[in-house]
């Protein structure tokens, strides 16, 4: 059977669907499958998951690249989510028959066209990464949109494809990764330190659980969320996220209000987070 590839970039719109929709519009146009989509307000990002042939991906990539520089303006751009550009982020991702370094031969090949057809740069993330040092999405992030014309004259972060930021797109990060499971927890309170502090002790970065990425963010409904990327749901599955995050709000008072996935999640991870809760029901009853 032919190689399956996920992408599912994310964009820097989350209020205008029109524009929403004329990206989804693009990428099936390209050939691609559009599988799931959601928008949000605050973070003012939307994301979409597609699946489809290597080549499918590529051009599906490429052709919402030049739908957000028609429509999406960083310059004027306010959000929660952190960004660097209007297509802010392109993972491709391996599935049926595929490798990752297969998605790495796609990620250098989505980049390239984009700087030549659209003039936005990009930096390669993830297994895709040229160094070390820029294998992290959060590092490839760090500064924004704003801080991208810095970065262009800085030896160790200068663009993998292209020389300069785009004046309203910036730049895209185009990177390969396995299936990563995107978790949002929102808690029953508006102290954004509180959140922050959860982020910091669980993510891996800060001597936590390995495999996993989190922000603290403030919301628009006087509450706070701790958002997660887990990049290795078996090593870090989402019910000890969960149990972790309502341990350590509650020894500050607070509980969890709701919890979201954002895109897809595995179904062998639902499945185990079932089996788990549905346990602790069995004994607690």
């Amino acid at each position: 059977m032919a190689a399956l590839f996920e992408i599912v970039p994310n964009i820097s719109e989350g209020r205008n669907l029109v524009t929403v929709d004329a990206a989804v519009a693009a990428m099936t146009d390209a050939g691609v499958r559009v599988i799931h989509r959601t928008s949000d307000h605050t973070h003012h990002r939307s994301v979409i998951t597609a699946i489809g042939s290597g080549a499918q991906c590529v051009a599906a990539g490429v052709a919402l690249a030049k739908v957000t520089l028609a429509h999406i303006n960083l310059r004027t751009h306010r959000g929660a989510h952190p960004r660097i550009g209007a297509l802010d982020v392109l993972p491709f991702v391996p599935l049926r028959g595929a490798t990752i370094e297969d998605a790495v031969t796609l990620a250098h090949r989505a980049a390239g066209r984009i700087w030549r057809e659209l003039g936005i740069p990009s930096f390669l993330y993830g297994a895709a990464a040229s160094q070390p040092h820029r294998a992290l999405l959060a590092d490839v992030r760090r500064g924004e949109f704003e801080g991208l014309p810095a970065r262009a004259v800085d030896g160790n972060w200068q663009f993998d494809y292209g020389d300069i930021a785009h004046i309203t797109a910036g730049a895209v990060a185009v990177g390969a990764r396995p299936v990563l499971l995107a978790f949002n927890i929102e808690l029953d309170s508006r102290d954004l330190k509180l959140a922050r502090s959860i982020a910091r002790t669980l993510r891996e970065s800060g001597g936590g659980l390995r495999t996993l990425r989190a922000l603290g963010i403030a919301l628009r409904n006087d509450r706070v969320q701790v958002s997660f990327n887990i990049t290795d749901y078996a090593a870090t599955p989402v019910e000890r996220v969960t149990e972790l995050v309502r341990v350590m709000a509650g020894r500050a008072g607070v509980s969890i209000a709701r919890a979201e996935v954002i895109g897809l999640i595995p179904e062998a991870a639902v499945d185990r987070a079932a089996r788990v809760y549905s346990t602790h029901l069995k004994t607690d009853a």
